[in-house]
């Protein structure tokens, strides 16, 4: 039996459909009033898969499937940018620091826990 290649834009399209629902129910699950977590959470963990998936040698498929669609639509450096931009606009200074802060170095830490723990 053999097997019909997967066009890679397929992957990236169903990676991208599932990085999106995971990404609404992160949003609907770290709802905050006054911060915007689901944000930074999505952006840490998108992160932490990506360095993982990236560290453990995934084939092409897998990381057009997982790392470009999944990661792709899960986190979001957009809304990052637009979040700081409005903490800002609202002269919430250091939530705004905290958040952009947040963001990189959460992801660094992601980055660095990944490599520790993916052989």
């Amino acid at each position: 039996m053999t097997s019909v290649p997967v066009p890679p834009s397929v992957l990236v399209g169903v990676g991208g459909a599932l990085g999106a629902v995971l990404r609404w129910g992160v949003g609907e699950a770290v709802r905050m009033e006054r911060y915007p977590a689901s944000t930074l959470v999505v952006n840490v963990l998108g992160t932490f898969a990506l360095a993982a998936l990236t560290f453990a040698g995934a084939s092409e498929d897998a990381a057009l499937l997982f790392g470009t669609g999944a990661c792709g639509a899960f986190t979001t450096f957009s809304s990052f940018s637009v979040d700081v931009v409005g903490l800002v606009e609202d002269a919430r200074f250091g939530a705004a620091a905290f958040h952009a802060v947040g963001n990189l170095a959460g992801a660094a830490l992601a980055i660095a826990l990944a490599w520790l723990l993916v052989p």
